[in-house]
This record gives structure tokens, C-alpha cells and sequence, in this order.
């Protein structure tokens, strides 16, 4: 969420910049600054009408004082009024203040300004590619007919007893599963990220910390009964660590895997088949909280550290840097990863890295203090280091051969074999 102040500031320039998101919000920011003139002149109102109340007091406590309590009767009945409409002016300042936050939350976070225009994932720009196509042999096959003829995952029986989305890992399907878990974690550890096992239930308010809610609230499971939500990454119980406090030493680095949860309402077809899109999936997240000052930099050694996994599995990768109109509406700016999957002969995303400046610390009320004393915000960033299916995916397309799976060197340690027959 925005800054009322930081909105006034820079009227202009967010209503220019918003537009490479492809959003006009020159009458959301207008009815902002107008709701936040009138908050403030009811503010001034009752603030005035405080400090009379007060001087009315000490004249009563005179008057009485002195015996005249005639006098002082007649200037408590004045009192008795002001203090009836002090309390009309707070209820007022209340409702504009719920009103102005209500606006605030239908506007998108700015795109950093390196952010490229564009409409769709189809006008991201592709910054990097690493790695060579894979050439396979004759008759290689998708990840779905491989995850059969090797019994790695049963898709069937995900269905029979959840539905379709809802995978069943077996034998070596599941230990290669647990394996690329753990070499995940342990990864981020050794770049200096503490590992945490949070819940994979959170609260209104934890959705609504990090932008979930209201913004995507149809794409969440909600347990109604509880009003809990299962979470769709790590990123929402993690950051939210951090809601509601004063931030004393930077960074703060966090590492954590979950199983995540999403609706993707609307979604079908071959794309979506087999590991490309899951009502629930494995991840590992990388969260930092960050100085303003360093949260540029941070974001390039993020995007440096998902980069090294991807090097070290032998994954062919490119990274995009989003265009305005695929960035999220939490990110100011946001780097994707995506690996070739051989089988199927396309790019499949496999990380999202962001830097969301402030938008999300000021929801959070997550802060520090400058030199000053005065409490600044946070910048928050997150990314996937890494979402497993679509790595799952690529590396049993990309390393069939006619004696099995190969597995990568890196994972070896991890699987405690080396080719899956």
C-alpha cells in the first residue's frame, strides 16, 4: 500500500508511471488526497475544539474554586457540548480514515522505472539465456508419460482422492522430490538465509499484509469455518514475521519451505498438464527486509543466487525482466526465471524475484528508525529459490536416456543415486 504523503509528493509522477502498468489512477489518487484534505481538516477541527475544552476546564475548576458555581455550571454545560462533538469528530476522522484506506488498496504499487511497457508476459524482455537446448533421442517424452513408466507420480490417484492438481509422489518420484527440497534449503542456508517451518494457514490480517488480500482473495483457499487461508507461498506466513515491528539491524534473511496452495481458477489445457500447474505444489522461498538504500542491490545478488542452483542442476534458464503489464500488483520490479523443458519444447517459469520497495512494509507496518529517530519504512523482497514441479519437470525431460533418468551431480548427495531406472 502507497503512503498518503508519498502520494502527494509525487501526484503526478505516479499517475504518469502507474500507466506502464496499464492502469489510469488519476481519480483513485484524486479521491485519495481529497479524503486525506478532509480527514485533515476534521483533524484540525477536533484538535481546536480539544484545546477549548481543556481551558474550559481549568475555568470551571477556578469558579468553583472561588464559590461561583453558577458561573461554572453554565460553562459546563458549554463543556458537555463540545465534548459531543469531539466525540461526532472522532467517529468522522474514523470512518475517513477507513474510507481513504479503502482507496489506497486498489492502488498498485510503482513499477521501478528501468520497468519496460507492455501489455503481456509475451512483451517481458528476455535480459539472459544460460545453458544449451538439450538434443534428445528418438521417442523421448513428456514429464507426465515419464512420472508413469518410472512410477514417480500418480497423477490418478491425486485425483481419486483430492482432484486433479493434487499429485501423489512415489518411490523415487518422492525422494527426488525430498531431495530437491533439501538441496534447496541447504543452498540458502549456506548464502546466509535462516531457515524457518511456518504455518501454511494464515490469518486475515497476514493476508492482507503482503497483498494477497483483497487483491487476489479468488485465488486462495478459505477455510470460512476459521476465516483462515491456506497460504500460496511462503512468502505470506514469513513476511509477515515482521508486521508490526521496528526493524533494528539489516538484513533480515529468511528461508523456508512450504507446500503452497492456489485456486488457478479458469486454468486448462496442454499447458497446464502433468507438473505445469498444480493446486498444490511444493516451494522454497528467499525473503530479505532491507535498508531502502541497499534493497537494489540486494535484489541483483538474489537474482545472482537463484542463478547459481539453476548452474549447478544444469538447467538451461533464461531470466526476463517483466514489463508493466505482467508485473504483479505488489512489485515495483520483478525479475522471472524460466528452463527449457525438452520434452515438451518450451520455457517454463520456475522463479519469480521481486523488490516491493515499501508498498508491502507500510501495510505491515514494518519500520526502522533513521538516523534521526524518525521510523522509515522497510523494503521487502522475495523469490522462489526455487518452486519445485516445473524444475521436477525439466530435469527428468531434459536428462532421459535410454538406460533411465540421470540424475544431476549436485543432487546426488541428496538422492543417494544416481540414475532412476
Amino acid at each position: 500500500m502507497l503512503h498518503i504523503n508519498k502520494i502527494r509528493e509525487n501526484k503526478e509522477n505516479y499517475i504518469e508511471l502507474l500507466k506502464i502498468k496499464n492502469i489510469d489512477a488519476s481519480d483513485l489518487i484524486a479521491n485519495a488526497i481529497a479524503k486525506d484534505d478532509e480527514r485533515k481538516a476534521t483533524q484540525q477541527q477536533a484538535d481546536e475544539l480539544l484545546a477549548k475544552g481543556n481551558q474550559l476546564a481549568k475555568q470551571i475548576g477556578e469558579l468553583y474554586k472561588t464559590g461561583k458555581a453558577v458561573e461554572a455550571n453554565v460553562l459546563k454545560e458549554e463543556s458537555s457540548a463540545i465534548k459531543e462533538n469531539s466525540k461526532a469528530l472522532q467517529t468522522k476522522q474514523v470512518e475517513l480514515e477507513k474510507e481513504i484506506q479503502d482507496i489506497l488498496v486498489q492502488i498498485p504499487n510503482i513499477p521501478h522505472p528501468s520497468v519496460p511497457a507492455g501489455k503481456s508476459d509475451a512483451d517481458n524482455v528476455t535480459l539472459k539465456q544460460v545453458g544449451d537446448i538439450p538434443v534428445l533421442m528418438d521417442g523421448a517424452k513428456p514429464h507426465w508419460e515419464l512420472t508413469t513408466d518410472y512410477n514417480l507420480i500418480d497423477f490418478e490417484l491425486g485425483n481419486k482422492i483430492t482432484g486433479a492438481g493434487f499429485p501423489v509422489y512415489t518411490n523415487k518420484g518422492a525422494k527426488l522430490q525430498r531431495a530437491l527440497i533439501a538441496y534447496f534449503l541447504d543452498k540458502n542456508t549456506d548464502a546466509g538465509y535462516t531457515e524457518y517451518l511456518p504455518p501454511h494457514l494464515v490469518n486475515e490480517a497476514s493476508g492482507f499484509g503482503t497483498g494477497q488480500l483483497p487483491d487476489k482473495e479468488g485465488q486462495m483457499y478459505h477455510a470460512t469455518e476459521d476465516n483462515l487461508y491456506l497460504i500460496p507461498t511462503a512468502e505470506v506466513p514469513v513476511t509477515n514475521f515482521f508486521r508490526d515491528v521496528i526493524v533494528k539491524e539489516f538484513p533480515i534473511k529468511c528461508t523456508a519451505y512450504t507446500p503452497c496452495f492456489r485456486r488457478e481458477a479458469g486454468s486448462y489445457g496442454k499447458e497446464v498438464r502433468g507438473l505445469n500447474r498444480l493446486h498444490q505444489f511444493d516451494k522454497v522461498e528467499i525473503v530479505q527486509i532491507q535498508h531502502p538504500e541497499k534493497s537494489y542491490e540486494t535484489l541483483d545478488v538474489m537474482v545472482q543466487h537463484v542463478s547459481s542452483i539453476l548452474d549447478e542442476l544444469e538447467l538451461p534458464y533464461k531470466i526476463l525482466q517483466l514489463c508493466g503489464g505482467d508485473l504483479s500488483f505488489t512489485s515495483a520490479l520483478t525479475f522471472d526465471f524460466e528452463v527449457y523443458s525438452a520434452g515438451q519444447e518450451r520455457w517454463l517459469e520456475v522463479s519469480s524475484v521481486s523488490n516491493f520497495e515499501g508498498y508491502q512494509a507500510n501495510r505491515l507496518k514494518l519500520r526502522y528508525k533513521d538516523e534521526n529517530g524518525k521510523t522509515q519504512l522497510c523494503h521487502t523482497l522475495n523469490g522462489s529459490a526455487l518452486a519445485l514441479p516445473r524444475i521436477y519437470a525439466a530435469l527428468i525431460e531434459n536428462n532421459q536416456t535410454a538406460e533411465g533418468i540421470k540424475i544431476p551431480k549436485a543432487l546426488q548427495p541428496y538422492t543417494g543415486f544416481d540414475i532412476i531406472k
